[in-house]
């Protein structure tokens, strides 16, 4: 039988180490802030379970080569996929910086972001025993109809959960509608990360950023 594969989502990722030194340096004070903002939580609760979740970054020049760079990628992924770029223009709706807790707990359950066309990961520290994304497969007809998998621990057409594993210097881009998370951190090891969120809208319709 001729095999023919359709409906596949692609995920890009690649090493990219050159930019981890200088964002982490950048990172510091937007993740001191957000310790400060959420000190009356660690007060009363412990700081156990957070995510330590930064202001916008997209109007700060530090992260500009940085911004630039992943936003031609995530154009280049959009021209990728067969969407007719020549139609839109690509702009950043989100850009954030975030370090889970050190007394560990720090996750996120699965979950989009709305009306995204483009979302990704950079890595600034982590390590095999930090916290790591999963993603999920975003068919809901075959999520809702599921079998059991063979007993292999190698990625299959019916595989509906892929683990990344990334380290200082990781970059994913991923389609804005596939759903992810990121597992339980033990806050054995530092972990913190830049997320983004890129929408293409019609050109003309909004300036791009």
């Amino acid at each position: 039988m001729l095999i023919n594969n359709y409906f596949q989502t692609p995920i890009w990722s690649e090493q990219k180490p050159e930019f981890v030194k200088s964002l982490n340096k950048v990172s510091n004070k937007y993740i001191k802030e957000a310790r400060k903002k959420n000190k009356d939580y660690i007060k009363q609760f412990g700081d156990f379970g957070t995510s330590h979740h930064s202001t916008p970054l997209t109007q700060d020049n530090d992260f500009l080569d940085f911004r630039n760079y992943i936003g031609q990628k995530s154009w280049e992924f959009l021209d990728q996929m067969g969407y007719n770029m020549n139609l839109y223009q690509t702009m950043f709706s989100e850009m954030w910086v975030q370090e889970f807790s050190k007394k560990g707990g720090g996750h996120h359950s699965a979950h989009i972001h709305f009306n995204q066309h483009v979302s990704g990961f950079y890595f600034l520290k982590c390590s095999d025993k930090t916290s790591n994304p999963i993603f999920h497969d975003p068919k809901t007809g075959a999520r809702a109809t599921k079998l059991m998998m063979k007993p292999k621990q190698v990625i299959l057409a019916g595989t509906d959960v892929i683990h990344f594993k990334p380290t200082p210097g990781t970059l994913i881009i991923f389609p804005g509608y596939l759903e992810h998370e990121f597992s339980v951190d033990h806050g054995l090891e530092p972990f913190r990360f830049i997320h983004w969120n890129i929408q293409a809208v019609p050109k003309g319709m909004a300036k791009d950023v």
